[in-house]
């Protein structure tokens, strides 16, 4: 490998990026473990480091997959990016419920505080704005249909109560639920407020 390709991808690893995760696997020659380049553990030097271009290759030369970032997974990413898509997946399912961190946590067999650094970390965002974020599109949704009542669309969306609903919408659009109705009945909303 050329040493200006292997100073870019020790970069990468200093920083814990994953540019080049699914390209090249970190075999760590001190403590004898491959990683993917972003993994979260302690960055090596560079001179006990040598890249292998799969997991296998790194096995073979008397490395062994780590605990942590499970190079031997499927898939470019680590575990870290797949926590995240669980929890895009759960809150796309039970918007509507009391979902709260502790219960996305308790569904995922991990700790909250683990699970909001980690999702923050891959996301730039905590699980509760993701929450906001679908809540607010499916109750866009939800009142675009003039057959869906005010307290449907808030009951949709996870509120008891119509009112709550109401107070929260027009905080998060600036405009009451009636008012977004119409507005779209009309087809005056601009599409980057639909």
């Amino acid at each position: 490998m050329e040493p200006e390709l292997f100073d870019r991808v020790y970069e990468t690893i200093a920083r814990k990026e994953d540019t080049y995760d699914g390209v090249y696997y970190t075999g760590v020659l001190t403590t004898r473990i491959v990683c993917r380049p972003s993994c979260r553990a302690r960055t090596p030097k560079k001179e006990n480091i040598r890249l292998y271009p799969s997991v296998e290759a790194a096995v073979q030369a008397g490395f062994r997959p780590c605990k942590r970032c499970r190079p031997e997974t499927p898939g470019p990413h680590g575990p870290d990016r797949a926590l995240a898509a669980q929890v895009d997946a759960l809150i796309a399912a039970g918007y509507g419920g009391p979902l709260t961190l502790k219960t996305l946590a308790a569904q995922l067999a991990v700790s909250p505080f683990h699970l909001q650094r980690t999702y923050k970390r891959v996301t730039g965002h905590s699980p509760a704005v993701q929450l906001q974020r679908v809540r607010l599109q499916a109750a866009r949704d939800q009142l675009a249909d003039p057959s869906v009542s005010m307290a449907q669309a808030g009951a949709a969306v996870g509120f008891r109560s119509p009112s709550h609903f109401a107070v929260w919408f027009r905080q998060e659009t600036g405009l009451s639920p009636t008012e977004y109705r119409e507005r779209h009945a009309g087809g005056h909303l601009k599409e980057d407020q639909q």
